[in-house]
């Protein structure tokens, strides 16, 4: 009656192995380490660059704990982990000044950072430690404003440039285009004309509302964005920027940083572990801007070309197929792009496929109508210093739509449609509130919360080994293995956990031994009803059983609202909540109930249970 079969304990048997694995990960700590990425949009990061940091320090006599390479392609890294702070920063130096020829213009990123002491054969298996957030580890919080107005700006310019050029290729006349608040004003000789713009503006452009207006000889068509599209304009406005922030974040090394839409038009960046507030806020507000030009052909390649420059041209020396010298006229700048994707070319070769709006697309044929069999270049300006990614052949008229071939291979041609679509923020952000957490507050917050955990543990421990004995011990035993495979889970998810998630443990642990309560309650009132010891522990379980469903559906339909509706912190408090509750069920019943026929199940003559005292009702007062 109460026996399990093998297979259970076998399969509660490797969910402990299982957590007690994923688990141990937390319990190494972290060594001082350093994390070198690519300061250059065209510098890439590989095994190489790690044979370079090996060479440094080798040649400075300074001892590293273990060198490795990370990641792939643009978020590919080098970490380097020493014993202790003082030889951390020595290192930062050296590599700094011997991978760098030039300090102002860094080609290499060394950032300080943390690297878990996990040996290599549970990282082999994707055994983790788990990111600490904001409130443990300390960092720099960033609540940022975007700058709608710049926004919505950006997005009438386009709006603007795309309306003169359908008018143009409709060869409807007009007396001129302007920008005149959140709209433009078109202005026309006669009605016929402006009706036949607002019906082809219409139809080419279903985002814009339109109304008409007379001043004076001048009959005039406002354009403007109708309520939904300037909503959505703002909101892509806003994703832009979080898309180019996450890509800038990189470079500080942050092992899990939040970059997060909060509200309209506001976006929260929270850096665990970085104490560098100045250098954080310069890479996050940075601005980046694309170009396209041509190649001077006056200038022979091979030439002494400091010299051969002429005065409407400039020389390039950063970046891919240079030195090259560029006319200094900007064919188009990168707020013309509208998408840029990887793809491959009718010779199944790596390329980039570029699609420009209308504007952008007549100025391109223009550009390119009468340069076919020439060179043009992409370049990308970053604090100010330009750097080439491409030199393209152009093989002919080009329009709104064209491919950049020749990319080698797969990986540089998905580099750059990434830098094509996020080197810029679509509009720019102001810090509206800024704060430090110092890495000793972090330790407090950890420390009182180790303790809440564990002296809530002890309590629980004690009040339900001393209220039902045996019993008790049993479902201190499986509140224990609720915890480790929480933990677990949460090391396996590489989950951030902060002092909300913390609670949320908390709150496990609670709701976990809440359910052992009703099933030992349950047990004691089968004994009560005359039930042999057997039957109690099986008539118990079993009716317990969906007390506990039902409380533990409904308190997960919450957390699982709280997850899809919150965010922040109160969506980290779900993440663990949720879990928990998974856990708990499992633990309080399964792992309980094979403890408990492990003990008492193979007892055929049983006559009573350790499980406190039966009250019985009519002895109770005797």
């Amino acid at each position: 009656m109460n026996r399990y079969p093998a297979w259970k304990y076998i399969l509660i048997a490797v969910a402990l192995l299982l957590g007690a694995l994923y688990t141990a990960p937390n319990y190494f700590g972290e060594s001082p380490a350093l994390q070198i990425t690519s300061g250059k949009s065209t510098v890439k990061v590989t095994s190489a660059t790690e044979a370079q940091v090996e060479a440094v320090l080798a040649k400075e006599n300074i001892k590293s704990e273990g060198i490795s390479f990370d990641g792939v392609g643009t978020h590919a890294s080098v970490r380097a982990r020493f014993a202790d702070p003082d030889t951390q920063f020595k290192a930062k130096l050296m590599l700094e000044k011997d991978l760098n020829g030039d300090p102002a213009d860094p080609t290499y990123l060394v950032s300080v950072n943390l690297q878990p002491n996990t040996p290599k054969w549970l990282q082999s298996i994707h055994a983790l430690p788990m990111y600490l957030g904001l409130d443990l580890r300390g960092g720099v919080f960033f609540l940022m404003q975007v700058d709608t107005k710049a926004a919505l700006a950006t997005r009438m310019k386009g709006v603007q440039a795309g309306a003169r050029s359908l008018l143009r290729d409709k060869n409807v006349r007009h007396a001129g285009i302007e920008r005149v608040g959140d709209g433009i004003e078109i202005k026309f000789r006669d009605a016929a004309t402006r009706q036949k713009a607002k019906e082809e503006l219409s139809a080419q452009m279903p985002d814009l509302a339109f109304a008409e207006t007379a001043e004076g000889a001048d009959l005039k068509l406002i354009a403007s964005l109708k309520p939904a599209a300037l909503t959505q304009a703002i909101d892509d406005g806003v994703k832009q920027n979080i898309a180019t922030l996450s890509k800038r974040v990189n470079e500080l090394g942050v092992a899990e940083p939040i970059i997060q839409q909060q509200g309209l038009d506001r976006i929260v960046v929270q850096l665990p572990g970085v104490q560098d507030v100045a250098r954080a806020k310069a890479i996050i507000g940075r601005t980046a801007t694309l170009e396209v030009r041509m190649v001077d052909e006056t200038v022979t390649p091979g030439t002494e070309l400091t010299s051969a420059v002429p005065f409407n041209s400039e020389l390039f020396t950063v970046g891919k197929n240079v030195p090259v010298v560029l006319s200094k006229d900007v064919i188009l700048s990168g707020e013309y792009i509208s998408s840029a994707t990887a793809n491959f070319d009718q010779n199944h070769q790596p390329a980039v496929s570029i699609d420009l709006n209308g504007d952008g697309g007549r100025k391109m044929r223009d550009a390119t109508r009468d340069h076919v069999g020439k060179r043009m270049s992409i370049v990308l300006f970053e604090r100010g210093k330009p750097e080439v990614l491409s030199v393209a052949t152009i093989q002919s008229e080009l329009g709104t739509h064209f491919q950049i071939t020749g990319m080698g291979n797969a990986e540089n041609a998905n580099e750059l449609a990434l830098l094509l679509r996020s080197g810029a923020l679509y509009a720019p952000m102001n810090v509206i509130e800024e704060r430090t957490i110092g890495p000793a507050l972090g330790a407090e917050n950890i420390e009182k919360g180790q303790l809440s955990m564990v002296y809530g543990f002890v309590g629980i421990a004690i009040f339900m080994m001393l209220y039902y004995m045996l019993f008790g011990f049993f479902s201190v035993l499986a509140l224990a293995c609720n915890l480790l495979l929480l933990i677990a889970l949460l090391s396996m998810l590489q989950a951030t956990l902060t002092l909300p998630g913390i609670a949320a443990i908390a709150l496990a642990l609670g709701m976990a031994i809440d359910a052992n309560v009703l099933i030992n309650e349950r047990i004691r009132e089968e004994l009560r009803g005359g039930a042999t010891p057997q039957v109690a522990i099986s008539v118990g379980f079993e009716r317990a059983w969906a007390t506990i469903l039902d409380s533990n559906v409904t308190t997960l339909i919450v957390g699982l609202a709280l997850l899809m509706f919150g965010s922040g912190a109160v969506r980290g408090f779900a993440v663990v909540h949720c879990l928990g509750i998974m856990t708990s069920m499992f633990s309080a019943v399964f792992v309980s109930r094979g403890v408990v026929n492990l003990w008492y199940g193979r007892k055929k003559k049983l006559s009573s249970l350790a499980i406190g005292t039966v009250w019985v009702p009519g002895l109770a007062h005797k």
